[in-house]
């Protein structure tokens, strides 16, 4: 069996890749991607606790972030492909609603 501090060291590592890619990125779905790594490494935790542990809350919590990351992930591609065509590019930089 496979110890919990290795999972939590992937977690850990994956957590670290996903935040590197936020603040480095500047392609939006680069971003939403790095995102997605993110609550996936939180996942990854929470399942490897709760299976230390023997109590269940944790891998419940996992189906709801798997749904919230759905849906973030349906609404972000939304506003990308929204932006792409206003703008034409996926640039982070460029995407100033503000000014119309």
């Amino acid at each position: 069996m496979v110890p919990l501090s290795h999972y939590l060291a992937l977690s850990a590592v994956l957590f670290t890749i996903g935040v590197l890619g936020v603040l480095t990125r500047r392609n939006a779905i680069l971003v939403f991607l790095s995102i997605e790594i993110m609550l996936n490494a939180v996942n990854l935790s929470l399942v490897a606790l709760t299976r230390a542990t023997g109590n269940l809350d944790g891998q419940v919590t996992v189906f709801f972030v798997i749904t919230v990351a759905a849906a973030e992930a349906a609404v972000g591609l939304a506003i990308v492909v929204a932006m792409f065509r206003r703008r034409e590019t996926v640039d982070i930089g460029r995407f100033d609603v503000l000014r119309g």
